[in-house]
């Protein structure tokens, strides 16, 4: 073929694979998938897998082998770009303040997926030998493993909005220092693989760390006068663009020289680029680059690489091989990522979740794969069969994020996460509902308690009159207003003690038997009920943030002292630790913890008591027979309250809120504030006709 000819088919192949990779993008994020996954996908349809098994050998006929090695270019050139963005979306300044934990987590995805890939490759080495070494093989594979993906990773935290909530930091943060560990360890994988010896492998080695030096140190000051330059211009100049690139692609060519391939340069031009002071430079560089990159660029990448990629050559046996190093992968990185989250003390939730977000590997891995493959470290067989495996684990991680952080639970970190950003400062809220004015006193007193020590904090007191007649012109309307009158005046001597007291409190009095509205208006905490509370309980159900509490008093003054939790494992066990460790901060007493089912002493009780204490909440276990002499016993309302508690002071049923349903035990107790609150000054009680 004539170099006419060959220039013909490379505009042609560069069409069709921007249409196809275009099209499947867009099915691909139809199906809630990220849209690079639907463009290797393309790429891997246009190769062998797909095309090659039609009659005719279409693959060949669509990009003969004089054609390809012109693709391989372009896609180097893409190849080099994307990992200069890549370089340049590493900021570090993530981890600021979650240095342990994003550490802790970061070398946890790193070392088990890395040790778990070494095991898989020693077991795949005899099927896959041909003429590699086995320690190059051995790691490259244990560093195949252990790559997360970032780009991909921030789109999938950015398509549901968890870039802006505590998990999806943390995350990123994560994703952020295991490139740095991934990319380093690459380099040295590299070497080994490339310098054929050990005493090659140092001089690789050595070469790159100087390279590393130099740019850190020398090139970094340079390129931070870019700043100004750019400020002064007022926008990205050509001048400013074109050294940007001439630096990346130099970069890449010297790591290219020295034997650690040109992808590392473009990483390590765009990882030194400035930070300070340089959002809108690298707003205005990335929005150029990534136009030509994404949509020209490396979808030719994506083919030259599904060239490769032959899935119908497996055959039976590369089904178990696969089926290795799958597991292999998800396991490495969801319980080195999750167990050390725990260790760190962050909710189960949070922990899955960063187990499941640090399994994406998307482009990065494929990129990856081809250097090992381009090295000779990788047969094609090995090649395809990482590139299922890649494409598999971040594929899963859409789905699986929406079980383990559903809408609810996201729209509930959103919304907090929103009023951070706003400074909003919100008071926590106790709405009491006073029915029987005998029981006013008692009633705020222990709406008062169950404020803990949150702040700021507030009590609404609260009386809901039935209406005697409709309400109509001439109806009697002036005697029931003055009911609403006469009871707003008897709360209002509450909200004054109350406030005497430093908690501030208002009133409402209004006609009405359901309790929800007002509680949604409020954006209550906690509404307290007392009597039967049936009725309003269950109108309560529209309100299902608010935690409720039906108290029963018993004969008598309300008596002080340690308030008894009987929990359950379930949601209204983590609701009932949380006001009875309310009701103890309040008095300055501790919470003892007995079993709703009777049997103290259990592992739960233990549990339970432990999760307090770490908490800064003095808790125990309840001594034998110490429930049935409680002065305040607290309980699940689905649990049967003990036969032997006789007459009791107060016996509080909590009825759990949404959260407690979506959190496990130490996310519930973490929502408690320990400590104590700033003295208050002069709290006047607010009134609320």
């Amino acid at each position: 073929m004539d170099m006419k000819h060959v220039i013909a088919y490379v505009l042609l192949d560069v069409a069709i694979v921007v249409v196809a990779a275009r099209l499947m993008g867009r099915l691909f994020r139809r199906l809630g998938q990220p849209a690079v996954i639907g463009e290797i996908v393309a790429g891997i349809a246009l190769g062998p897998t797909l095309l090659g098994a039609f009659p005719g050998d279409l693959d060949q006929l669509l990009f003969p082998a004089e054609v390809r090695p012109f693709l391989a270019v372009i896609a180097q050139l893409g190849l080099a770009l994307f990992m200069f963005i890549v370089g340049m979306e590493v900021d570090l300044s993530l981890i600021r303040g979650r240095r342990r934990a994003a550490g802790a987590v970061a070398a946890g995805s790193v070392v088990l997926p890395f040790a778990l890939g070494v095991g898989v490759a020693v077991v795949l080495y005899p099927f896959h030998a041909e003429s590699v070494a086995p320690l190059p093989f051995v790691l490259f594979m244990g560093v195949a493993m252990s790559i997360t993906a970032l780009p991909v990773l921030a789109r999938i935290l950015t398509e549901r909005g968890m870039q802006r909530t505590p998990t999806g930091v943390l995350a990123l943060a994560c994703a952020a220092i295991d490139d740095v560990i991934g990319w380093t360890l690459l380099a040295v994988v590299v070497a080994v693989a490339a310098g054929g010896s050990a005493g090659g492998a140092l001089v690789i080695m050595g070469w790159t760390l100087l390279f590393a030096l130099v740019m850190f140190f020398g090139v970094r000051p340079l390129l931070g006068r870019l700043v100004a330059w750019h400020a002064r211009a007022g926008r990205l100049t050509p001048d400013i663009l074109a050294i940007v690139l001439a630096g990346l692609l130099a970069s890449a060519w010297i790591t290219e020289i020295i034997g650690v391939h040109a992808i590392f340069g473009a990483f390590l031009f765009g990882a030194i680029m400035p930070r300070r002071d340089a959002a809108a430079l690298t707003r205005e560089i990335l929005e150029r680059l990534e136009q030509v990159s994404l949509l020209l660029l490396l979808p030719v990448f994506f083919v030259v690489a599904g060239l490769q990629v032959d899935v119908g050559a497996l055959g039976l046996g590369g089904i178990w091989q696969l089926a290795l190093i799958l597991v292999a992968a998800i396991a490495g990185k969801f319980l080195g990522a999750s167990v050390a989250a725990r260790t760190q003390g962050l909710p189960r939730r949070q922990s899955t979740a960063l187990g499941v977000l640090m399994n994406t590997r998307g482009l990065t891995e494929i990129v990856i794969l081809q250097v090992g493959l381009q090295l000779g470290v990788l047969s094609p067989a090995m090649f395809t069969l990482m590139v299922i495996m890649a494409l598999v684990t971040t594929a899963m991680t859409g789905p699986l994020m929406k079980v383990v952080y559903p809408d609810r639970v996201l729209a509930r970190e959103l919304a907090a996460a929103e009023r951070a950003e706003l400074g909003e400062v919100e008071a926590y809220t106790v709405l009491a509902v006073v029915d029987d004015p005998a029981d006013g006193r008692r009633v705020a007193e222990l709406a008062r308690d169950l404020t803990g020590r949150e702040h700021p904090a507030r009590v609404v007191l609260c009386r809901l009159l039935p209406a005697q007649v409709e309400l109509e012109v001439a109806s009697g309307l002036g005697a029931e207003l003055g009911m609403i009158a006469a009871a707003g005046d008897e709360l209002r001597v509450l909200a004054r003690e109350l406030a005497a007291c430093g908690t501030p409190a208002s009133v409402v009095a209004r006609f009405g038997t359901d309790p929800a509205a007002l509680a949604a208006t409020l954006d209550a905490d906690l509404v307290l009920l007392t009597g039967d509370g049936d009725a309003a309980v269950a109108a309560l159900a529209a309100v299902p943030e608010t935690t409720v509490v039906v108290a029963a008093f018993g004969p008598g003054e309300s008596a002080g002292g340690t308030p008894v939790a009987l929990v359950d494992g379930a949601a209204g066990g983590r609701a009932t630790l949380r006001v009875a460790a309310h009701l103890a901060l309040r008095t300055a007493d501790e919470v003892a913890v007995d079993s709703s089912d009777g049997r103290g002493g259990t592992r739960r009780t233990g549990a339970a008591a432990e999760a307090l204490t770490r908490r800064g909440v003095t808790a125990r276990p309840a001594r034998p027979g110490e429930t049935a002499q409680a002065a305040v016993v607290v309980l699940p309302d689905s649990a049967e309250a003990p036969a032997d508690l006789g007459d009791r002071a107060v016996v509080l049923r909590v009825r759990p809120s949404g959260a407690d349903v979506d959190e496990d035990l130490d996310q519930a107790v973490a929502r408690i504030t320990v400590t104590p609150a700033p003295a208050p000054g002069t709290v006047a009680a607010e009134t609320t006709p």
